[in-house]
């Protein structure tokens, strides 16, 4: 316990690559069994997989409430491991584990009771579209538990550094989800043909194999970190700090959902082709997006461990090479939405309707992507020092000030294209606003840190 953790010794370059590459890869795994899932929908028809596109919006808010409250039990847990105060950490740790109980509970009563209301705001109950939705959303919101715990259990050992055990635990859930996948889907052997609702069993099974795993991984690997039932009492106070960092992750994925809402309202006026293009988009831009936001999920415990070190230096300098590395997979994805559109989307089955609508959305949308690089890149710091909101602000402001209210003036224009336009330009307004935030954030937290001479840096 007395032995000096990595985060605050290890060169920081060094240390960004050991900390990011494993979460980076299991991001990318995890992109990787996303695409799978709706490859194989669209093999069943257009109508399952726009309508396990429209299911979007739910399924990723739950996903949000999962890695939004990780955010809080992860920035915590960094902090005060750099504090060294180990009876805290062990105290965070439990009411983590908590709180994925409670919210999988929550998302339970969802999926039983609330599926249905949730496709009838966006189409009619006679259409297959509708039918597949339900049956998709109510088992993947129904059967979260195996998402809140594997999501908990990756923030443990995320916290302490371990990310490539938080990598083998992502990557037995992407795994067991891909190999499932068919089977459920299509039908083989004694599983009956389940479709769309196939396509959520295999990806809640995958999750609880993942929980269990990084259950284990804890126990036996984490020694850092303890935590179990026997004299367990939830903290109000503790379950506060949690939500005072992860709150504003939380609310800003819920934002994105309701914009990916209002969205798929907006392109459903055109034809529902258009809203299983933005389906697909998702999915595809998932390979840019999930190695970048692995690079935080790396470099948020290394800023909130040199907080709570008071190590200024190793902040900015994790900070520099971070965006760098950000900026680079961005402007890369960025290329291949535009040299290989009609590729990747032949890869969902796509007809010639949604090949024609599909290859500008990805060329003009993918133009927003290195801006988008710096935004997320910045906010680790926002998460690592307990001033989330921050990112909260961002995101309002671009989805909701800025994205809806453009997307459906350009949707006058009877245009489809010009929808599009939308994300680059309020990407655009995202950048200026995340400098403005960032600048205040550095001024006034990280510039008044003591500096601290002859600290390794590469």
């Amino acid at each position: 316990m007395q032995k000096e953790n990595k985060m605050g010794v290890m060169p920081v370059k060094k240390l960004i690559i050991s900390m990011s590459l494993p979460m980076m890869i299991s991001m990318l795994v995890q992109a990787l069994y996303n695409v799978v899932d709706s490859i194989f929908v669209s093999q069943v028809c257009e109508d399952a997989l726009t309508a396990v596109s429209l299911a979007f919006p739910a399924q990723n808010l739950m996903i949000g409430v999962a890695t939004g409250t990780g955010v809080g039990i992860n920035a915590l847990l960094s902090r005060n491991l750099g504090a060294k105060d180990y009876d805290k950490v062990n105290r965070i740790a439990e009411n983590g584990v908590f709180l994925a109980v409670v919210s999988s509970i929550v998302f339970l009563i969802f999926g039983v009771f609330g599926s249905k209301l949730f496709f009838d705001t966006q189409i009619d109950s006679s259409s297959p579209i509708h039918s597949y939705g339900v049956d998709y959303l109510s088992v993947v919101c129904g059967c979260s538990i195996g998402l809140f715990g594997q999501v908990t259990m990756e923030r443990l050992l995320q916290a302490t550094g371990r990310t490539t055990l938080s990598m083998i635990t992502q990557l037995i859930g992407a795994l067991a989800n891909i190999i499932l996948d068919p089977i459920f889907i299509f039908g083989w052997g004694p599983v009956p043909r389940m479709e769309a609702k196939g396509a959520a069993v295999a990806t809640v099974i995958g999750q609880i194999l993942a929980f269990i795993t990084g259950l284990i991984l804890n126990k036996k690997c984490n020694k850092e970190i303890k935590f179990g039932i026997k004299g367990f009492r939830p903290d109000g106070r503790m379950i506060g700090e949690i939500y005072k960092i992860g709150v504003p992750s939380i609310a800003m994925v819920a934002i994105g959902s309701f914009m990916t809402f209002c969205f798929n309202k907006i392109l459903l006026a055109f034809s529902s082709t258009a809203a299983a293009v933005f389906g697909v988009y998702f999915k595809l831009q998932s390979f840019v997006f999930m190695p970048v936001f692995g690079l935080n999920n790396g470099v948020i415990p290394i800023i909130a461990f040199n907080y709570g070190a008071r190590n200024k230096e190793r902040i900015t300098a994790a900070l520099r090479f971070s965006c760098v590395i950000a900026v680079s997979i961005m402007a890369f994805g960025t290329l291949l939405m535009w040299v290989m559109p009609e590729t990747m989307l032949r890869l969902f089955d796509a007809s010639e309707d949604m090949m024609g609508i599909g290859v500008p959305a990805l060329k003009i949308i993918s133009t927003s992507f290195v801006l988008a690089g710096v935004c997320i890149n910045l906010g680790a710091v926002y998460q690592a020092l307990g001033k989330s909101y921050f990112s909260m602000i961002v995101s309002f402001a671009r989805q909701i000030v800025v994205l809806l209210p453009v997307a459906y003036l350009l949707s006058k224009t009877g245009v489809l294209n010009n929808v599009w336009l939308a994300f680059p330009i309020a990407e655009f307004m995202s950048l200026m606003v995340t400098l403005i935030c960032f600048t205040y954030v550095y001024k006034t937290i990280i510039r008044k840190l003591p500096k601290k001479e002859n600290e390794a840096q590469d």
